[in-house]
């Protein structure tokens, strides 16, 4: 499903990814477990288009995506839920998973909003709340909601357990595993 090779990615002078190679097979579970300054989140940046891959080849589906635009390959079907989370402090629980479906035709907004509210209960509780009001796991399970609000087939967590109680953690990666096998979304993560 996704082929990442020989990708070298800079940040102006300073090379921070040096021809690197991952593939995830859909239906995959794939976690990639580095240090702090590895360069985990780059790679998941790269395979979203910013920062743009300065070399090496990223194919997504069959289809290179190294060059495209980021709300293109949002289109094929991926959806990052980023390091810190970074949700919409200020709008509602609600708005920030709207923002989520802004890439699809709106059609099956509902639904995928009754699986989010499945997948996490409390954020149906909060769904009026704003988003930086919420507790640092809500924010997670939120930022998560957020990326499936656009239907992905490929969804990249990117430390999804930064900061959390073991507890939640648990509840996260149980749902991650739910994600993956109820709703046949491949997931690559990085820890």
């Amino acid at each position: 499903m996704l082929s990442v090779a020989g990708v070298h990615t800079f940040y102006g002078r300073i090379e921070a990814l040096k021809g690197v190679d991952v593939e995830v097979g859909a239906g995959e579970i794939v976690t990639l477990i580095g240090a702090n300054g590895a360069g985990k989140s780059t790679l998941l940046m790269t395979i979203c288009g910013r920062p743009r891959a300065a070399q090496g080849r990223i194919v997504y589906d069959g289809r290179d995506i190294t060059r495209m635009e980021t709300f293109e390959i949002v289109r094929q079907g991926i959806a990052q839920s980023p390091e810190g989370r970074r949700i919409f402090p200020r709008m509602s629980v609600l708005e920030n998973l709207q923002m989520g479906a802004t890439v699809t035709d709106g059609g099956h907004f509902e639904e995928d909003l009754r699986r989010v509210f499945t997948l996490f209960p409390v954020l149906d509780k909060r769904k009026t709340q704003r988003g930086g009001t919420l507790s640092g796991g809500e924010q997670q399970m939120l930022a998560i909601g957020r990326a499936l609000m656009s239907r992905p087939r490929l969804l990249l967590l990117d430390e999804p357990s930064l900061g959390l109680a073991p507890l939640v953690v648990k509840q996260i990666f149980e749902v991650i595993r739910e994600i993956n096998q109820q709703q046949r979304v491949t997931v690559f993560l990085v820890e």
